[in-house]
């Protein structure tokens, strides 16, 4: 089960996510679900349909667990989903 103590170490594909900020101005109010994930990126479908590909390490995303928000920066995320489930994190 996600929670917010829990996040960065579980599958991210399916979560609504929203860009809140980032290095490149545009990025910011982004939002949508995410639809796949890469080491660098994630790829986030809005709700146009359109899907848009974002560098993890230049934003801070906020996540949605049933109505509970959660900020992560982008940074934490880096690295292969695989990995990322395996890697021990301080507190973030």
């Amino acid at each position: 089960m996600r929670t917010p103590e829990n996040l960065v170490r579980h599958e991210l594909i399916g979560l609504k996510a929203k860009v809140v900020d980032s290095s490149n101005p545009k990025n910011v109010g982004i939002k949508g679900r995410i639809v796949n994930e890469t080491r660098n990126t994630l790829v986030i479908e809005k709700t146009d349909g359109k899907e848009v590909k974002l560098v993890k390490e230049e934003n801070v995303f906020v996540f949605d667990l049933g109505g509970e928000r959660i900020s992560v920066d982008g940074k934490i995320l880096v690295g292969r989903p695989e990995d990322r489930i395996k890697k021990k994190f301080r507190k973030w």
